[in-house]
C-alpha cells in the first residue's frame, strides 16, 4: 500500500550560490553528517548536496507535512547503501510522522531515486507500507 509520493526538482546553480554565500552555517543546518561526508567527497559537491536537498524535499512531500509540521531539514538523511543506492534515514518528527502514517500490523518502507543532469536534480520518494512479516528488500 502507497502511504506517500513526493518528487522534487532543484538547479544545482542555486545550491552553489548557497554554498558560496553561507558555505558551512547552509551545510550545517541542513544536511547529516554522514550526507557531508558523502558530498563533500565528491568532484561535483553542489550537485550532490542537491540531490540530497532535493530528496528531502520530496520525502516531506510524501510525508504530507512539507517541511513544517515538526519535521525538520536533519530529521532526513539521505544514506548510501554499498550497492550506491540512496536510501533515507528518519529521526525525530519526520520518524513519528511516519509512524502516525503506518497502518498497524505493517512497517513502512521508504524508497527514493535521485539523480542529476546539470543544471538539475531531482530526486522521487514513494513510502510504502507492507506487511509487518514481510521480509525487509535486500539491502546491499
Amino acid at each position: 500500500m502507497i502511504l506517500g509520493i513526493g518528487t522534487d526538482l532543484i538547479d544545482i546553480r542555486r545550491v552553489e550560490k548557497t554554498l558560496e554565500r553561507f558555505g558551512q552555517r547552509f551545510v550545517d543546518r541542513c544536511f547529516t553528517p554522514v550526507e557531508q561526508a558523502k558530498s563533500d567527497g565528491r568532484a561535483q559537491r553542489a550537485a550532490s548536496y542537491a540531490k540530497r536537498f532535493a530528496a528531502k524535499e520530496a520525502c516531506s512531500k510524501a510525508l504530507g507535512t512539507g517541511l513544517h509540521m515538526g519535521i525538520a531539514w536533519k530529521e532526513m538523511g539521505v544514506v548510501n547503501l554499498p550497492s550506491g543506492q540512496p536510501t533515507i534515514v528518519l529521526t525525530g518528527g519526520a520518524l513519528k510522522r511516519l509512524q502516525s502514517l503506518t497502518p498497524a500490523g505493517m512497517r513502512a518502507v521508504v524508497h527514493v531515486t535521485i539523480t542529476d543532469d546539470h543544471p538539475l536534480a531531482q530526486a522521487f520518494v514513494v513510502i510504502e507500507a507492507l506487511s509487518a512479516d514481510t521480509a525487509p528488500p535486500a539491502q546491499g
